[in-house]
């Protein structure tokens, strides 16, 4: 990878972090090595670095905030890209909320409430980046991005630069076509509507509680593991169950919330692995359904 890294350096595309162990990147505290690690600053070097890796045959890997994303052991080869900078932005028009990829989910959504914009406020427990959650159709208290999505400015994976609207990102349930097109969302635009700010406040402010008294957020985590199967909920079926403070390794089952699986000290991913796969097969044992994992996992195994 030295070639790649000379390439890299010549084109100016930001920082390069070579073998840059990705457990510093992720809100698990796990994740092996990246054989390189780019941190493009702004839209202009993002474009360039993909580009020149597409042009060369660099397979790459898109990583934002590290929220929703489970690095295995081994690491990632070829190339990460971390975006920053020039793409952590946000700016308000009338209704309509323009953001940068690398920005906050949660303060986007606190800034539109003081705009007094409601809409966002599904958006105030939910970590990660503008680019993660349109990527996902995050979503949370009956509401996603779909429902407030206009539009996404989207790198694709050959380097060209288009636009999507709401047809093109084909949102489903936790899903978009970025799952199957390889691209990486650089800014997205959503539509809002006028409301009161110290009701969007007060909403805010219940679920930043909730989500403090039912959510193990002082450690290491990585939100919900698995998706809610159809008329259910997943951490009903894995308390029910009785799989709380199950543990392999340093990887634990919260008792906070069984959806969610900390990292108690040094767990590592074969750790999470093992306990969402031990976890699978007791709910499908007990209750006939199949969870399905709701966080990325990526590299090599």
């Amino acid at each position: 990878m030295e070639h790649v890294a000379e390439l890299l350096e010549n084109a100016k595309i930001g920082k390069i972090l070579i073998n840059e162990r990705l457990e510093n990147h992720t809100t698990w505290k796990i994740g092996g090595p990246a054989d390189i690690l780019i941190i493009p600053d702004g839209k202009q070097q993002m474009m360039s670095a993909v580009r020149l890796l597409h042009e060369n045959g660099i397979p790459w890997t898109h990583l934002g905030r590290g929220s929703n994303m489970l690095v295995s052991d081994k690491g990632i080869r070829g190339v990460v890209i971390k975006p920053r900078g020039g793409l952590d932005y946000v700016r308000f028009d009338g209704n309509t909320v323009h953001a940068g990829a690398a920005y906050s989910f949660i303060k986007l959504s606190v800034m539109s409430g003081k705009e007094g914009l409601t809409g966002l406020e599904f958006a105030g427990g939910i970590p990660g980046t503008v680019g993660g959650a349109v990527y996902m159709n995050a979503g949370a208290h009956g509401s996603d991005v779909s429902r407030i999505f206009k539009s996404a400015e989207i790198l694709l994976g050959n380097g060209e630069l288009v636009t999507y609207g709401p047809e093109d990102m084909q949102f489903s349930y936790r899903h978009s076509v970025l799952h199957e097109r390889k691209g990486l969302v650089l800014s997205a635009t959503f539509e809002l509507a006028p409301g009161d700010r110290q009701e969007i406040a007060a909403t805010l402010a219940s679920y930043k509680e909730r989500r403090l008294r039912t959510q193990p957020l002082q450690l290491a985590c990585a939100g919900s593991v698995f998706r809610n199967p159809p008329g259910d909920y997943a951490a009903r079926l894995i308390e029910e169950a009785g799989l709380k403070g199950h543990r392999v390794g340093a990887a634990e089952v919260s008792g906070l919330h069984a959806n969610f699986i900390v990292n108690t000290g040094q767990a590592t991913a074969e750790d999470v692995l093992t306990l969402m796969a031990h976890i699978q097969g007791v709910i499908a044992d007990r209750y006939g359904i199949s969870l399905v994992p709701e966080v990325l996992v990526v590299g090599e195994r």
